[in-house]
């Protein structure tokens, strides 16, 4: 191997305490780091004698050897993030601050990453008022995310336990004032059969959700939680996409940890984390409750969907179901069309005559009222859709995603098919994602196990890239409607599917999906 030209994972600096029993601070986030495949650097603010029944003695560093350490590393390997967790000391936080301070001038997109360590679950202290008032003044303002736990961010804030929902969703919005860009308050600490953890980002906000895992053995979650956001976003993924890695992680972490000493012992990230479905959280509809049952929708009659044309006129419908077309959906746009009702009950009549699946598309109300197959939504409308009405009158459901928590949301409300795009670049509409490409395609096709569609950009020679990357369906539009011969167009389009499923290659799923947000 030519070691010269080998990929530099990016850099994370862990500003952190020593824990002599290896179980969380420095050590774990170490270890977290290398489960995301990214460089750890260790910046020590505390050296602690603990094991794992407890915390014997803490010990911060002097602030000049603390910001000698900083400077070593600013001079050789910079951090593309970076992880702070116990500081010890006033001086120290406030050496971090500027170095903060100065790495941005030159590396203006440092993502700080702040694990408000305030306290152990044994009960020991880990910080004084004057201490927790740097916090809010000094550190808080320049992170991008902050992970404190519910009994820290109420600590953070001077105010009552927070005992209910309503109580965390305002705590993260007092924290987001003081300037941190993206908060999530963990659940680690609270009780219930689940762990749900609020988010509160630029991107998206609500409750990310997985059943709590029963082991006694917790010891460094809330590092290794905050280290696996860091890494994230060294790699790459915006804050919210961040937290749900993060969340993955360190659940599998938690499903690994052993028994190390007498008491708590440490969790266990491992490198296969993102390839279990059952590390996959649910995320909440905006403004929706925590307790948010999942739906059951009808599955679909040929989980197969193959060539999936999506039209915006009756018409349409009948051209396409004429040269074979079996899957389609009805997407009317255009605001001159004034008879939509007309268009959706020809459109049901062509496709049922024809033995199609046809998923009308927005108009979820007129596709009750005529007996339409299924329903396809976007993310924008899910918040004012009655989906409970959808699922009763046994219409199936298709949702649209972009992005890993929209994917979450999406596998919350448990749909029929998941479509997953755009694949490649479009016109179709303007959007901020950037194409996640077949790579994508192959590691929700690999997860999920629902019918997953790709969309976007699709043209002859990408709809056997993306069926070879497991795509039940590949959805088309200006590949067909604005295609010369529409017919010529589909017979390509459905001998390239053909042509990829006779192929013996198949894309293999990567460890991690891309990033999906430019």
């Amino acid at each position: 191997m030519n070691h010269e030209t080998t990929v530099r994972p990016p850099i994370v600096w862990s500003v952190a305490g020593s824990d002599s029993g290896a179980g969380a601070g420095l050590q774990a986030d170490l270890r977290a780091f290398e489960a995301m495949d990214v460089h750890g650097c260790t910046v020590i603010a505390a050296i602690t004698a603990q094991n794992s029944m407890g915390v014997q003695l803490i010990a911060p560093v002097d602030a000049a050897v603390f910001e000698a350490q900083l400077a070593a590393l600013a001079d050789d390997m910079p951090p593309a993030a970076i992880k702070v967790g116990m500081i010890g000391s006033v001086d120290n936080l406030r050496v971090l601050v500027r170095w903060i301070d100065r790495l941005r001038l030159q590396h203006p997109k440092l993502a700080v990453v702040v694990d408000p360590v305030l306290g152990a679950t044994t009960g020991a202290s880990f910080a004084q008022a004057d201490l927790i008032q740097a916090y809010r003044d000094e550190l808080l303002p320049r992170a991008d995310v902050i992970t404190p736990n519910r009994a820290e961010a109420a600590l953070l804030l001077n105010q009552a336990p927070l005992n209910d929902a309503s109580a965390v969703e305002q705590a993260a919005q007092s924290l987001q004032v003081l300037g941190c860009e993206t908060v999530i308050i963990t659940g680690g600490d609270a009780q219930g059969l689940n762990s749900e953890d609020y988010c509160l980002s630029p991107h998206a906000q609500g409750w990310l959700r997985l059943p709590r895992v029963n082991t006694p053995h917790n010891h460094g979650t809330g590092c290794v939680f905050a280290s696996s956001v860091a890494a994230a976003m060294a790699r790459g993924f915006v804050s919210m996409e961040a937290l749900v890695v993060a969340k993955m992680a360190t659940t599998h972490a938690l499903r690994h940890a052993y028994a190390a000493g007498q008491g708590a012992g440490p969790v266990r990230p491992r490198p296969d984390f993102a390839q279990q479905l059952e590390n996959l959280p649910t995320f909440s509809l905006p403004n929706a409750s925590i307790q948010t049952q999942p739906l059951r929708f009808a599955p679909l009659s040929d989980a197969d969907l193959g060539l999936y044309a999506v039209v915006d006129s009756a018409d349409w419908v009948q051209r396409v179901l004429a040269s074979g077309v079996k899957t389609i959906q009805l997407r009317i746009k255009s605001p001159e069309l004034v008879d939509i009702r007309r268009e959706v009950q020809l459109a049901i009549q062509h496709a049922k005559a024809a033995n199609a699946q046809l998923f009308i598309n927005d108009h979820w109300q007129l596709a009750i009222e005529e007996g339409a197959y299924g329903v396809h939504l976007g993310q924008e409308d899910l918040h004012v859709a009655d989906l409970q009405a959808i699922a009763q009158a046994g219409l199936r459901l298709g949702l649209s995603t972009h992005c890993y928590w929209e994917v979450c949301r999406a596998w919350g409300l448990q749909p029929s098919y998941i479509a997953c795009g755009p694949v490649f670049a479009t016109q179709s509409k303007d959007m901020p994602w950037q194409p996640q490409g077949t790579y994508n395609v192959a590691y929700w096709s690999a997860l999920l196990p629902l019918p997953l569609v790709a969309i976007g950009g699709v043209n002859v020679e990408r709809a056997s890239e993306s069926r070879k990357a497991g795509a039940a369906g590949v959805a088309v539009i200006s590949a067909i409607t604005a295609a010369a011969s529409p017919e010529g167009a589909i017979m390509a389009l459905n001998q390239s599917l053909e042509q990829a499923d006779a192929a013996k290659t198949r894309i293999i799923a990567p460890k991690l999906p891309n990033s999906t947000l430019y």
